[in-house]
C-alpha cells in the first residue's frame, strides 16, 4: 500500500494579499509527519506533498499526484485550507475516480461526519488521533471501515463515525516524524525571523492535548486531557534531528511544555549533560514558571519563553480563560528576562465582549510589559471550540472557512465595527514595535541571530514591496 499525503496551502494571509510569511515563517506539517512515520514503521510506503514547502496548486498539483499513481491519497487541512484540500481532491476524482481520498486535520476532527454529506469528492474521514486508524484503513485496504474505530464513512448515502478511536496512551510509542519526506528539510523550513539564535532550526512537539478549558481553543484532535513523550524521549529527539539534519535550534510548539514540572526538570537536566548543541524556544503558562525553573531552562539552552496573555482587561480574560492577575504577569515575565531569556506575549484582539476601550486597555498593558516581541492575532471561533455554538448571539460572523486563519477578523463583537477592529489592531502594531526599546533590541540581533539578519537582507525587496502596501 502506498499512501500519498497532502498538505493544501490554503489562506494564510489577509484577504487577497500577497501571503510572504512563509518565507520567514514554515513549521513542517508535524501531524502528517508523524503519521507518515507510523506507516512506513509498519511497512508502508508514504510520500508527501507539502504545499507550503513546494508552492504547487491546482491543476499542476492535481496532475503531479496522478503521475505518482498513489493507491490511496490523504488530505490533512485546517479550516482556511479545507475548499483548498477539497477543490484538489474534486480535481483528482475526475481522473481517478476510484482512488480512495481520505481528509483528516483539524478542520475534519471539529466538523465531523457532516463533512460527508456536503463534499461527495472524500470518501474516508480519519477523526481524532491518526495513526493508528490510518494504518488499519490502509491494511484492510479500505474493507469493513465499519469495523475500524475513528473512520467517517458513509452508510446508506449518510456519514456516519464507526466509533471512537482510544487515545495513544504512551507517545513514546511512536517513532520520530518523518522529517525526511520533506525533500527540502530543513533548508526551506524555518522558525519567524528574530525568534531563533541560530540556523538550521525547526519545531517539534512533545505533547498533546490540553486540560485548560479556554473558550476560543479547538481540542477536537487530541481532546482534553494531557499526555506527553518522555524527558528520555524528548533528548533523543533533539539528537537525531542534530545528527541527521544538522538542526542547532527547534521550538516546542507544545501547548503546555512546562505542564509537568517532573518532565522539564528531568528533560533540563539530560540535555545538559549530553551537551546536546541544541537550543530552544518554548510556551509556558505564567503559574507553571518560578525562578528553580526558569534557572533549570537557561542551563539547558532556552533562548526564549513565549506566554499567552491574550488581553490587558481583566474582565474580558475572566470570560474566556483562567483568570491570572495582572500585576503578576508582569512580575513573571519580569523573572524571565533577568534569567537570561527572550520573552514574547501571545495576544488576542476581537474576543466576545471586548470593546474599543477594552481593546486600547490591552495596548497599554503589553505596552507596560517586559516583552522583547509579541504575537497579536484575529479571534477567529473555529467549529471545535467550546465559544463556536453561541458566537452568533455575541456579534457578526462571517464563517468564510478559507478565511479563517487568525489573521482577518471574521468575528466582530457587538458593537464595534470590522474598520474599527482593524484600526485598532494596526494601532497595537505600530506602538509596540516603534519604541527605542524594540529597536535597540532588534539591533542586539545583528549578534544574537546573524541568520535572521542574513535573511532579512536577503528579501528586503519582498518586505520594502509589501510595506508599502500596508497602511500602520
Amino acid at each position: 500500500m502506498r499512501i500519498l499525503f497532502v498538505h493544501p496551502h490554503g489562506s494564510n494571509w489577509m484577504g487577497a494579499g500577497n501571503d510572504i510569511t512563509a518565507i520567514f515563517n514554515l513549521m513542517p506539517p508535524l501531524g502528517m509527519l508523524s503519521i507518515a512515520a507510523f506507516l512506513e514503521a509498519r511497512g508502508m510506503e508514504v510520500e508527501i506533498i507539502d504545499c507550503y514547502g513546494t508552492g504547487r496548486r491546482g491543476r499542476d498539483l492535481v496532475d503531479e499526484i496522478v503521475r505518482r499513481r498513489p493507491d490511496a491519497v490523504g488530505f490533512s487541512c485546517t479550516t482556511s485550507s479545507f475548499l483548498e484540500g477539497y477543490a484538489l481532491a474534486e480535481g483528482l476524482k475526475e481522473l481517478l475516480p476510484d482512488i480512495p481520498v481520505i481528509f483528516g486535520g483539524a478542520h475534519a476532527c471539529s466538523v465531523g461526519v457532516s463533512l460527508l454529506d456536503r463534499f461527495p469528492a472524500i470518501d474516508y474521514l480519519v477523526l481524532g488521533e491518526g495513526e493508528q486508524t490510518l494504518y488499519e484503513l490502509a491494511a484492510a485496504s479500505f474493507r469493513n471501515v465499519e469495523k475500524i474505530p475513528g473512520v467517517g464513512y458513509r452508510r446508506d448515502g449518510v456519514g456516519t463515525l464507526s466509533a471512537a478511536r482510544e487515545l495513544i496512551a504512551d507517545l513514546d510509542t511512536l517513532p520520530f516524524p518523518a522529517y525526511h519526506r520533506l525533500p527540502d528539510f530543513p533548508r526551506r523550513y524555518t522558525l519567524p525571523l528574530f525568534s531563533y539564535p541560530k540556523a538550521p532550526n525547526t519545531s517539534v512537539i512533545s505533547s498533546r492535548g490540553c486540560p485548560y478549558q479556554c473558550s476560543y481553543c479547538d481540542r477536537s484532535v487530541f481532546s482534553r486531557g494531557f499526555r506527553f513523550n518522555s524527558s528520555e524521549y524528548i533528548v533523543e529527539h533533539l539528537a537525531y534531528l542534530n545528527r541527521d539534519f544538522g538542526i542547532r535550534h527547534v521550538f516546542f510548539y507544545d501547548d503546555l511544555f512546562t505542564a509537568d514540572r517532573g518532565r522539564v526538570a528531568r528533560f533540563c537536566q539530560l540535555k545538559e549533560a549530553r551537551r546536546l548543541p541544541v537550543t530552544y524556544n518554548c510556551i509556558a503558562r505564567l503559574e507553571h514558571v518560578d525562578a528553580e525553573l526558569l534557572a533549570l531552562l537557561k542551563r539547558s539552552g532556552c533562548w526564549q519563553v513565549n506566554f499567552g496573555i491574550e488581553s490587558g482587561d481583566p474582565e474580558v480574560i475572566k470570560k474566556h480563560r483562567k483568570y491570572y492577575g495582572l500585576d503578576e504577569v508582569q512580575t513573571k515575565l519580569a523573572m524571565v528576562r533577568r534569567a537570561g531569556m527572550r520573552v514574547k506575549g501571545l495576544f488576542m484582539l476581537g474576543l466576545p465582549g471586548e470593546s474599543a476601550e477594552s481593546i486600547r486597555r490591552t495596548i497599554d498593558y503589553a505596552l507596560m510589559l517586559p516583552l522583547d516581541e509579541i504575537n497579536v492575532t484575529k479571534f477567529t471561533p473555529f467549529p471545535g471550540a467550546p465559544i463556536y455554538g453561541g458566537i452568533r448571539e455575541q456579534g457578526e460572523f462571517d464563517e468564510n472557512w478559507p478565511l479563517m486563519n487568525c489573521m482577518n477578523f471574521v468575528f466582530v463583537p457587538t458593537g464595534m465595527s470590522r474598520d474599527q477592529l482593524e484600526e485598532l489592531y494596526n494601532e497595537f502594531i505600530r506602538r509596540f514595535y516603534r519604541r527605542t526599546r524594540i529597536h535597540w533590541g532588534y539591533t542586539q540581533m545583528l549578534w544574537k541571530s546573524p541568520d535572521s539578519i542574513l535573511r532579512f537582507l536577503r528579501h528586503l525587496p519582498e518586505i520594502l514591496a509589501f510595506e508599502m502596501k500596508q497602511k500602520w
